[in-house]
């Protein structure tokens, strides 16, 4: 079994160019180093998880006893942000993942796309305009435009039904982006290059898993694998008798 997910940070966003000259927005992500601080396994927890810490510098006098006491199990280094990711079964067939082994970003070597975890920027309280994008009221003279106006019934049904957009604390929420497509690897630095917006701010803790509904690549683009429309829509008609 083999650790399908890395920690990081978000770095920034930078554009690049393909061979064809077309230009891709790009998030750079600090991807690990981490370590496997501990295994769940399927007798003992019910479930079948690795837990890995990012590697960075942090003073053990940060750390609570528990932490520290935590981490001395497998002789890992301090680390502060600490997750729970999958397994999955090693396509090389290599040896399972153990306490104490290294994460790096080369399990990402053979994978195209990539689903990121992260905290959205914090926003503070925010009216229904911009928290819920509400079109608000009339703009002109005397009208207070952004106000959200009426939220109920009078007579029936006598009460706010649940779940009623409303001003409030905006931001700061657990946000997954899905198959956001790699489209670079730095083993050297640790950086994963993926292309589209990843949530959070500069500097920010996110979570990268391999893809687990990875969209289908399109087909009739070129090369063998080509489809004639006019060849393809007679053959799918119906045959005369």
């Amino acid at each position: 079994m083999a650790v399908s997910g890395i920690l990081g940070k978000k770095i920034g966003m930078t554009q690049v160019f393909d061979e064809k000259g077309n230009v891709h927005p790009i998030t750079v992500l600090q991807a690990g180093p981490c370590v496997v601080t501990q295994l769940k396994s399927l007798m003992k927890d019910g479930y079948e998880a690795a837990q890995i810490g990012l590697v960075e510098f942090v003073k053990a006098s940060k750390l609570t006893k528990p932490e520290v006491g935590h981490l001395a199990k497998t002789d890992a280094p301090p680390v502060k942000f600490v997750q729970e990711v999958g397994l999955e079964l090693a396509a090389d067939g290599g040896e399972n993942t153990k306490a104490g082994d290294r994460v790096l970003v080369d399990i990402f070597a053979n994978a195209k796309f990539v689903d990121v975890v992260g905290t959205s920027k914090g926003r503070g309280f925010a009216g229904v305009v911009r928290r819920h994008g509400f079109g608000g009221g009339p703009k002109s003279h005397g009208h207070m435009f952004q106000v959200q106006g009426s939220i109920g019934a009078s007579s029936f049904p006598s009460r706010v039904f649940p779940g009623q957009r409303m001003p409030g604390h905006f931001g700061t929420d657990r946000v997954t982006v899905r198959n956001l497509r790699i489209r670079g690897i730095d083993l050297d630095e640790n950086l994963l290059m993926v292309e589209g917006a990843v949530p959070g701010a500069r500097d920010g803790y996110v979570t990268i898993t391999k893809a687990k509904a990875p969209p289908r690549e399109r087909r009739g683009f070129g090369g063998s694998g080509t489809v004639d429309p006019l060849k393809a829509s007679k053959k799918a008609s119906p045959k005369k008798k």
